[in-house]
């Protein structure tokens, strides 16, 4: 658990939609201490509805190692991952996920997931350890994109 990798996810959300790219979503992979993918959300910049910060991440750790696994990597997100998410760290064979914000802050922001968790249920028989990490870090950052004017929710 090292709070950088997670300021690092941060600030890939912030850039990404101070930009205009999408929501306040960032994610990074790390492996052997080290960042193999860093994504932000995407969705509004590449008019992709998959285009999630995770998503993204491991796309881009996936390309970088040449290979589709990413087994005995972790992620660090900046909100707890949606079931889509779930599901692509769980095929990437991530290990471990550490996440800021709760679904619950996001609901409260314009995401929310809760028909998605419903119907699915909490995705619990994944092999993925998932921990709360740093949280009052990245609430700030949800602050900051639901006060701004052009925000967009999807």
């Amino acid at each position: 658990m090292n709070p950088a990798f997670m300021r690092l996810a941060i600030g890939e959300a912030r850039s990404g939609f101070r930009k205009g790219e999408g929501g306040p979503f960032g994610a990074v992979v790390v492996l052997d201490g080290r960042v193999v993918g860093r994504g932000r959300n995407r969705v509004l910049a590449a008019r992709d509805p998959t285009a999630h910060a995770e998503v993204v991440a491991i796309r881009r750790a996936a390309r970088r190692l040449g290979r589709w696994h990413l087994a005995e990597a972790e992620l660090y997100a900046t909100c707890e991952p949606c079931p889509m998410c779930l599901a692509a760290i769980h095929w990437a064979r991530i290990k471990r996920v550490y996440y800021g914000c709760t679904t619950e802050d996001a609901a409260r922001i314009g995401f929310d997931d809760k028909i998605f968790f419903e119907s699915l249920g909490r995705l619990g028989n994944l092999r993925v350890e998932i921990v709360p990490f740093l949280r009052d870090e990245c609430l700030p950052l949800f602050e900051e994109w639901f006060n701004r004017p052009d925000r967009v929710v999807y």
